[in-house]
């Protein structure tokens, strides 16, 4: 059995896998807090759904807040070849192409911290891309859920939007590239389950003016590490006392002669979660 949780800003709806297309209010005591401090998430959230009210129809394409508490999000990189590859050509010209490479193949991951609550963005709200920037990309994310205990116990789509004219000009501008205001959304739920099939398929579009230019697809068959040692990673020598989002790192990455503009839409797609879509606006 698994769960979708929506958050808005009147109330977490909760959906069974079971009676999909039906929710229940999961009752003014719940909050993603307290999920992500449970030993048993998925215990904690069928038991909201069974005290809940009764069955109520939901559309879900409303705007959602994104389902977040005082959790911190970090994020994974290098973890898809062609990440790897797309690092490379942006740092190149800096010199810094090597420290990619030899991320991809180290035991140790990268890891980076990517956005505090206050700044993650909901399903149909605004991304933001730098005014200090002239290269940005969306990089859609298989995002785990991961308890105060280091473990995961579910899952969301992520959104990392990244500068790659500050990072490409030096690694060291990395947390400038990736953190700043409207620099990540989670959405448009929070599922609590068991970690989704290896052919699994990611997908972006993103259109501008009504029209597509650009989308992609990959599988998380694709990514070069397991969930459980990235999680590892994040939680060694680190705690989280609300537990943490982490975001697995993107295999989707839009050719050099691409960069978002002011109003474009991103629509990212996980099958099982649904899809993540957000406006681009100047920050």
């Amino acid at each position: 059995m698994s769960f979708r949780l929506f958050k808005t800003a009147a109330a977490v709806f909760i959906e069974n896998s079971e009676a999909p297309g039906l929710f229940r209010h999961a009752g003014p005591e719940f909050s993603f807090d307290a999920l992500f401090t449970s030993p048993d998430p998925a215990a904690h959230v069928s038991a909201a759904y069974d005290s809940g009210a009764h069955d109520v129809s939901f559309n879900p394409e409303i705007p959602f807040q994104a389902p977040i508490g005082d959790q911190e999000v970090w994020a994974s990189g290098v973890t898809y070849f062609r990440s790897r590859t797309a690092r490379m050509e942006e740092a190149e010209s800096a010199g810094g192409d090597i420290f990619y490479d030899k991320v991809y193949e180290a035991p140790r991951p990268e890891l980076f911290f990517k956005a505090t609550s206050a700044r993650v963005r909901g399903h149909l709200d605004h991304v933001g891309i730098r005014s200090d920037s002239t290269w940005d990309v969306p990089e859609p994310e298989f995002t785990l859920a991961i308890n105060h205990e280091g473990k995961i116990f579910g899952h969301t789509i992520g959104n990392d939007m990244s500068s790659r004219s500050i990072e490409g000009e030096n690694p060291l501008y990395l947390p400038q590239a990736k953190n700043y205001t409207g620099s990540c959304s989670l959405g448009p739920c929070l599922v609590v389950a068991s970690s989704p099939a290896p052919e699994t398929k990611i997908s972006i579009s993103i259109t501008r003016s009504e029209l597509e230019v650009f989308s992609g697809d990959t599988a998380l068959s694709q990514i070069k590490r397991s969930f459980e040692e990235l999680a590892g990673w994040l939680f060694k020598c680190n705690r989280f006392p609300k537990g943490a989002y982490l975001m697995t790192g993107t295999g989707i990455v839009p050719d050099s002669d691409f960069t978002l503009q002011v109003d474009d839409v991103v629509a990212i797609t996980i099958e099982g979660i649904g899809t993540l879509r957000n406006c681009v606006e100047s920050v």
